[in-house]
């Protein structure tokens, strides 16, 4: 039996790839940053090439660092960023331009078009999803719009769409696959989450051809092998998932009511419905969690776009700290943040909000605020906006959460997830293996190919490494409430009008 599962996680700065033993532990990482592209205000984009030499690079790093062969992989596993779209040309594989992120707005006067013709309710009603700039859809029809000869080309067939998940596919493969998977697919604005297929109806109203879709497969499946000459040998992708719902599996919230968030560039709530699709009434996503043979699950989603990012702004913007570890320490370094607070709506706000048209803001500045205050306003940012997706979630489910199982990068910022507990009133629970995306995408891999037998082995191998108990009083928790509450009013609907 191979010795490993081989994870590539593609995220939205930067690519890893991952090596994990039979007991999901990390047996060697390897990452690589590439650059971010910001054409305009609110816009931005990748290039596919970017993404794809970074992706290949760490994994070959990877193997080539460890000694690893490529017989040794049992199958990888790719989690990705969502929502992110790139269009191909089918025959010689060539990008036929930059990816456009899923934290790109340009499309939010489109959204507003098919909003005022009514169409919302339809949307939500196939796809779980509000009719808004952060979805493919309406990124792929700006796409055939706006780059000349485009649309002739995707009419005649020879154009190709894909998530970032299906553009490595296709690319690991050599071009001999062009599939992706239900969680992906449900990110889109154009797939049936019922049905589990592409909507025609909703395919007609983008006007975009059906030729340009993917095959959607579940994410526990045998997709392809990889090219010989990329590895020394073929490996088997047996599976795939966004990042957030690979995440969720990954943390082993296999059960209705368990709940997860991820802090990366943005942060990402999650929380297992199980096979209902249950429709939000308090501005989250119905998503597909995942499928597993023919049994698909569900869950509430809630996206903060901006969390991670906000710290990358004061070390690369303000430069105030000059990395992201630093944060810790000054923002632990005042007792709170002397009334600031910070709204780091920079490509608007998402869940429960959807306002495309806010903007960050800093408020509650005296003279004796410093970049101290500012810093720990920016952590206390990240656990306000994971607590208005939080209180919509239970609100949306009647179920109230008994824990909060976090992951991601910022995990580490112990200072973080104190502030996080005090602020929801309940433990905050981190587990010894961080890397949930990861784990997530390899554990579907390795389920495809008898790796792990079931999820029921897998959920024994979740271990909490640190809980973070609430200190606050619940009068001093709802002041916080209160003081965040002022400072989103004051950031949204800046933009409009410009």
């Amino acid at each position: 039996m191979a010795s490993y599962i081989l994870a590539l996680d593609q995220g939205t700065t930067s690519s890893r790839a991952i090596l994990f033993d039979a007991a999901g532990q990390v047996c060697g990482v390897e990452q690589q940053e590439y650059p971010q592209i910001y054409p305009q205000p609110a816009w931005v984009e990748h290039n596919p090439e970017a993404i794809w030499q970074s992706q290949l690079g760490v994994a070959q790093r990877l193997l080539q660092s460890k000694q690893v062969s490529a017989k040794e992989v049992a199958a990888i596993g790719i989690t990705n960023q969502r929502e992110t779209t790139i269009l191909w040309d089918r025959r010689t594989g060539e990008p036929v331009g930059n990816a456009i992120v899923w934290q790109d707005r340009r499309t939010t006067s489109f959204c507003e078009q098919l909003t005022a013709q009514g169409l919302a309710p339809l949307f939500r009603e196939r796809t779980g999803l509000p009719l808004d700039p952060y979805f493919s859809g309406t990124k792929i029809r700006w796409m055939l719009d706006n780059i000349a000869g485009l649309r002739e080309r995707a009419e005649r067939g020879d154009i190709a769409f894909g998530t970032v998940d299906c553009f490595l596919l296709w690319r690991l493969t050599g071009g001999r696959v062009h599939a992706t998977d239900v969680s992906n697919a449900s990110r889109t604005l154009l797939f049936n989450i019922h049905t589990l297929e592409w909507d025609d109806e909703l395919l007609a109203l983008m006007n975009l051809p059906r030729s340009l879709f993917p095959d959607v497969k579940p994410n526990s499946h045998l997709f392809g092998e990889t090219e010989v000459s990329l590895f020394g040998a073929s490996i088997p992708i047996g599976g795939m998932a966004g990042d957030q719902h690979a995440a969720t599996f990954g943390q082993a919230c296999h059960q209705p009511g368990m709940a997860k968030n991820t802090y990366g560039t943005g942060s990402f709530l999650l929380l297992n419905t199980g096979t209902t699709a249950q429709t939000s009434q308090n501005g989250l996503l119905t998503t597909v969690a995942w499928r597993l043979g023919e049994t698909t699950t569900y869950a509430l989603e809630g996206s903060v776009f901006i969390t991670g990012a906000a710290v990358q702004w004061l070390r690369d913007e303000l430069q105030i700290i000059s990395s992201a570890s630093e944060i810790e320490a000054l923002a632990g370094s005042v007792p709170n943040s002397g009334g600031v607070y910070f709204v780091p709506a920079f490509v608007g706000l998402g869940a429960p909000y959807w306002d495309a048209y806010a903007r960050g803001t800093i408020l509650g500045l005296t003279r004796g605020a410093g970049r101290a205050h500012i810093a720990r306003a920016t952590l206390e940012a990240v656990c306000y906006q994971s607590r208005d997706v939080l209180d919509a979630m239970q609100a949306d489910s009647h179920q109230p959460l008994k824990e909060l199982r976090v992951d991601g990068g910022m995990t580490r910022n112990a200072l973080l997830l104190q502030l996080q507990a005090d602020s929801l009133g309940i433990p905050v629970v981190r587990p010894t293996v961080t890397e949930t995306t990861a784990l997530g995408a390899g554990y579907l891999a390795g389920l495809a190919v008898g790796y792990w037998k079931d999820t029921t082995e897998i959920a024994k191998q979740w271990q909490a490494e640190r809980v973070f108990e609430p200190r606050l009083s619940e009068d001093e928790r709802e002041a916080q409430k209160q003081g965040w509450r002022r400072a989103i009013e004051r950031a949204r609907g800046w933009a409009e009008g410009e």
